[in-house]
C-alpha cells in the first residue's frame, strides 16, 4: 500500500481534529475511483465498526461503503454487510445517520449488492417508527434511493421510493420525501 494512503489512515488517529478531517476527506475523495489497496485495510475497518468511539465507527462504515462501491471485486461486502448495517442502529444518532447516509453506495457495486441494500432500506423505512428520529431515518432512506438511482439509472428504485412515501401518514413529511426524490 502506498505510503501516502497509509499516512492518511494514520492521520485519522491524530489528536488534531483538522488533520483528522482533512485525511478523512482526502480518503473519501480517493475512494471515488477504484483503488488497489482495499483488502489491505478491509479487516481493520470491519473491526473498527465495533470500537468505542462513535466517530471511528461511522468513518469505518463510510469507508467500507465507499470501497464496496468501486473497489471490492471479491464482493467481501456481502459477507460483512450486516456488520455495517448494525451501525445504522448505533446509539449515537450522528453515527447511525452517517452510516445510513453512506450505505446506498454499496448498491453501486452490482445487482446483488443493490438488491441487498434496497431490501434493507425498504424494510427499515417500514419498521423505523418506534426508533428515535424516525422522520430523519425515513428522509435519509428516501435520499439514499435517489442517490442510488442517480448512479445507476435503475427506474425500479424510484418506484420503490414512491411506494414507501405513500405509506407515510403525515402529509407534511410525505411532501418532504417527495421533494427529495424529484
Amino acid at each position: 500500500m502506498e505510503k501516502e494512503i497509509m499516512q492518511l489512515f494514520s492521520n485519522l488517529t491524530e489528536r488534531d481534529r483538522d488533520i483528522q478531517y482533512e485525511s478523512y476527506e482526502e480518503l473519501m475523495k480517493i475512494m471515488q475511483e477504484p483503488v488497489d489497496w482495499t483488502y489491505a485495510v478491509w479487516e481493520q475497518l470491519v473491526q473498527a465498526l465495533t470500537y468505542k468511539n462513535g466517530h471511528v465507527r461511522a468513518s469505518a462504515a463510510q469507508f467500507l461503503c465507499a470501497l464496496a462501491a468501486k473497489s471490492d471485486p471479491e464482493e467481501r461486502v456481502l459477507e460483512d454487510f450486516l456488520k455495517i448495517w448494525v451501525v445504522t442502529y448505533d446509539e449515537k444518532t450522528v453515527t447511525s445517520r452517517h452510516t445510513l447516509q453512506a450505505i446506498w453506495k454499496i448498491g453501486i457495486a452490482g445487482q446483488v449488492q443493490r438488491d441487498l441494500v434496497v431490501s434493507y432500506l425498504a424494510k427499515r423505512f417500514q419498521t423505523c417508527l418506534d426508533e428515535k428520529h424516525p422522520t430523519l431515518i425515513r428522509y435519509d432512506i428516501i435520499v439514499s434511493f435517489k442517490k442510488l438511482f442517480d448512479e445507476t439509472n435503475d427506474p425500479k428504485l424510484l418506484e420503490i421510493a414512491e411506494r414507501l412515501i405513500e405509506e407515510e401518514q403525515d402529509v407534511k413529511y410525505k411532501k418532504k420525501y417527495k421533494k427529495a426524490i424529484h
